[in-house]
């Protein structure tokens, strides 16, 4: 099993039940596949580095998950064919990387408490 993040941009015409809606049918991809979903976090409304199909703001979406690599092939497929997506990435990380994740979740923690 592999640590993967996947971070992906939804367009920011969505109410924010068509944004959940969204995230949860990716979710719910990754738990078909038998993945693990280590944490989520919605970064909210964010403004874009450059326009996007003349979008400048759009909704974020981070994932981490743990699974086998053939489901980064499918989980991106979905994201090409729904046209809510405008732009994603998906990484594999290494152990330096799941560390610093780990630490970057408890800041957020104890930042919202």
């Amino acid at each position: 099993m592999n640590n993967y993040e996947t971070v992906f941009i939804l367009t920011p015409v969505l109410s924010d039940a068509q944004v959940e809606e969204a995230v949860k049918k990716f979710e719910d991809l990754i738990k078909e596949k038998n993945c693990e979903i280590v944490a989520k976090e919605n970064w909210g409304l964010k403004k874009l580095a450059y326009p996007i199909q003349l979008k400048k703001n759009g909704f974020y979406t981070l994932i981490e998950f743990k699974g086998e690599g053939t489901v980064v092939a499918d989980l991106e497929l979905a994201f090409k064919r729904d046209e809510r997506v405008i732009r994603y990435l998906t990484t594999k990380l290494d152990k330096h990387a799941i560390e610093y994740a780990i630490t970057r979740r408890t800041k957020v923690k104890t930042a919202k408490a």
